[in-house]
């Protein structure tokens, strides 16, 4: 069914308000063992979703209902479906809110998306991995697409742009004369990073290896912790979070602007800015998905909070009028080098069964699968126990490298050191 016949559907459906988003992913698909190919697939997917909205009680109320149209749903097909959106969206009630507005911008232009070459990239790192006969590629899957997004509503946007999307999953196992384990990684990424990608598996293929002689951790009690690896994303989405006007509006978070996110901070001062795009990224949007323009705009700068991002409804909310779903962000580094915070006593926990830093109150607890800890000069490798403390806190004295690293969409500090976190040993 063609944009313009739902278009059409929807403008004489009784709606009060309509978006619909419309996307065409092409791509390949390839299945390896070891570095030989199993299977490889050519992907052609259309997708279609729309959402109506209805205003209730004089206008005061908004009701809302989404479904996605299958691309091969007949006018009849489709009008039901959107008939019956209208009827569910009658038992919602959200205060009213209005939808986005054309902007003045013009129509970006379409980014080159090479899937044969972004393919040829990723299979070419893995190939030069530095395997040995203890530590090797089990299995991966590439998956590399091109995605064409158009979006229109029912106040006039009508926006295109065109963006990569990657995907890499490995198994990578690590062995001795009695014991051989696997270490899992599933990759996001617009094109192929090839240097930070190599370096991600490379460090992976040796996390393995000191696993598998890793001591049990011992209880440490309050200690620096550092964070090296994707862990520390989970730190500063927390940042991310509760500058969101739907955190805000929510009363989860209480940053105001021209305020310090935090008080009696002796540590490095965060300054947090959403970015339109970031080489690699999956996430290199033009317009967010509410067909707002995204744009570059500092969020917090120097531990004050300066801007809020989120949807329109929250932004609407709290009175953010000109507001957009950030998607791609930056953490300036801080004052030191990584090997200026690599001093004294600390744990270095590079591997985690799970971490996680509570948006509501910025808890943070983990699961130590790898660790490395420096006492004076000795190093070696733990595994078991746990990692807990609070943002809130840690905030405080919390150091971050003047070199950065990329995770997807999210380029932060390369090494971030919390101080006075509790960690228990593997026994407690």
């Amino acid at each position: 069914m063609k944009t313009e016949q739902i278009v059409d559907i929807l403008k004489r459906s009784g709606a009060d308000a309509w978006e619909l988003t419309v996307t065409s992913e092409t791509g390949w698909e390839f299945y390896l063992i070891r570095h030989r190919l199993d299977q490889n697939r050519v992907k052609n997917i259309e997708r279609c979703q729309v959402k109506v909205y209805k205003a209730l009680e004089e206008g005061r109320m908004l009701g809302s209902a989404s479904a996605e149209l299958a691309p091969t749903a007949t006018k009849e097909e489709a009008e039901k479906i959107i008939h019956d959106l209208l009827a569910d969206a009658a038992y919602v009630r959200n205060p009213a809110y209005t939808l986005n507005t054309p902007t003045a911008k013009t129509k970006p232009e379409d980014a080159e998306v090479d899937v044969r070459a972004i393919a040829g990239d990723f299979l070419d790192v893995m190939r030069s991995l530095p395997e040995t006969t203890t530590e090797d590629v089990n299995s991966y899957e590439i998956f590399v697409t091109e995605v064409r997004r158009r979006f229109l509503n029912s106040e006039g946007i009508d926006v295109s742009f065109v963006y990569p999307n990657s995907e890499l999953e490995v198994v990578l196992n690590a062995r001795d004369g009695e014991r051989e384990i696997e270490l899992y990684r599933l990759l996001d990424s617009g094109a192929c990073d090839r240097e930070g990608l190599k370096r991600d598996l490379t460090e992976a293929l040796r996390y393995g290896r000191d696993k598998l002689s890793a001591r049990p951790t011992p209880a440490l009690g309050k200690m620096a912790v550092l964070f090296s690896t994707d862990a520390a994303t989970e730190i500063y989405d927390w940042f991310i979070g509760r500058m969101s006007t739907g955190l805000i509006y929510q009363h989860i978070s209480d940053w105001e602007l021209g305020k310090p996110i935090a008080e009696e901070v002796r540590g490095d001062r965060v300054t947090l800015e959403a970015v339109r795009s970031l080489p690699n990224s999956s996430r290199n949007f033009a317009y967010d998905a509410e067909g707002a323009p995204i744009r570059d705009e500092t969020l917090i700068e120097e531990n004050v909070a300066r801007h809020y991002w989120g949807s329109r409804q929250f932004s609407q909310y709290i009175g953010v009028q000109d507001s957009f779903r950030a998607e791609n962000f930056r953490v300036t580094g801080g004052t030191q080098p990584s090997d200026a915070l690599r001093q004294g006593k600390y744990l270095e926990v590079v591997e985690f069964s799970d971490f996680q830093v509570n948006p509501f109150n910025g808890d943070i607890a983990g699961e130590i699968r790898l660790g490395y800890l420096h006492d004076g000069d000795q190093v070696y490798s733990v595994s078991g126990g746990s990692v807990s403390g609070t943002m809130a806190e840690a905030v405080r004295d919390m150091r971050m490298s003047q070199e950065l690293r990329q995770y997807d969409h999210l380029l932060i500090p390369a090494v971030t050191r919390l101080e006075g976190l509790t960690v228990t040993g593997k026994e407690a």
